[in-house]
């Protein structure tokens, strides 16, 4: 997978270990076991986010460098430090200032995933025979980049969880230069209308629940609109083992993921967008 791309880990990596914080020592005498490398703890949340496996696999698949306590150790500071909010912000602004964000549309819509544990910010899944869930709501620009999201219970439907996605957009100061927002069928309410104009945006394509008709009138059509863009985004993300189904009990602890497998996205596509301007080796014959 491109996430495991040794020059995606690299980068991130480097990210990461700028926004760590300090550890404090707290022990009277100052005499503690070695401490793990931060480095191998981030490999440890990079294999787990990528493959969906356990705390316990994680650690074997590190050859018992790292127990799971202390990785749900160090997951749980970084956190409560901001880590992984901090470096996905420096994602998204890196990536608007080297190539450019292309606002003039935006697409947002949800996506249903399993939650087999359960915990606060889950729910019944309606298209999954009731099982326990999660959702995320996304924003991403013409290109596919998340510029806002949230999360909630499986059972949450996607009109109620535009407004904190639009706030998202909102408190990264890019809401004015949105152009036009794309959403389906379940955004058609007139509250929603009024989410997106109080954001500041000033045009909205919103696929209609049913055709208009009238006495003298054929249907109207419903319009599509660009939401394949999201839908696009939606699949990278659920190919993310612990997004798709998800075993953490916490909120923060799957916004933590996301916001993680977010920033692997964008890295990658920043290498992608070098790679185009480097002159290629000439072929082997």
């Amino acid at each position: 997978m491109r996430a495991l791309d040794p020059e995606v880990v690299e980068a991130v990596w480097a990210a990461v270990e700028g926004v760590i914080p300090v550890p404090v020592d707290t022990h009277p005498l100052g005499r503690h076991r070695r401490r793990v490398p931060d480095r191998l703890c981030f490999e440890g949340m990079l294999i787990r986010l990528v493959t969906g496996c356990s705390w316990e696999d994680t650690e074997r698949l590190l050859r018992r460098q790292v127990s799971d306590t202390t990785l749900r150790s160090r997951r749980d500071q970084w956190v409560r430090a901001g880590v992984f909010d901090l470096v996905v912000e420096e994602a998204i602004s890196g990536y608007d200032r080297l190539v450019g964000l292309d606002l003039s549309v935006v697409a947002l819509d949800g996506s249903q995933q399993k939650a087999p544990r359960g915990g606060k910010g889950t729910g019944p899944n309606p298209v999954d025979r009731a099982k326990t869930g999660w959702k995320w709501s996304v924003a991403v620009d013409r290109n596919g980049i998340p510029v806002g999201w949230s999360a909630d219970g499986a059972n949450r439907n996607d009109c109620i969880l535009a407004e904190p996605t639009l706030q998202a957009i909102g408190l990264r100061g890019l809401a004015a230069d949105i152009g036009t927002i794309h959403l389906d069928r379940g955004y058609d309410y007139d509250f929603v209308r009024s989410h997106i104009s109080q954001a500041g945006i000033s045009a909205a394509v919103i696929s209609l629940r049913r055709p208009y008709r009238t006495a003298t009138t054929s249907p109207r059509p419903l319009p599509l609109g660009m939401r394949w863009i999201v839908e696009r985004t939606n699949s990278w993300l659920t190919n993310y083992g612990q997004l798709r189904r998800n075993t953490d009990r916490r909120p923060t602890h799957r916004l933590a993921q996301l916001a993680l497998a977010i920033t692997l996205i964008i890295v990658a596509k920043l290498i992608d967008w070098r790679n185009r301007w480097q002159p290629q080796p000439p072929p082997i014959r």
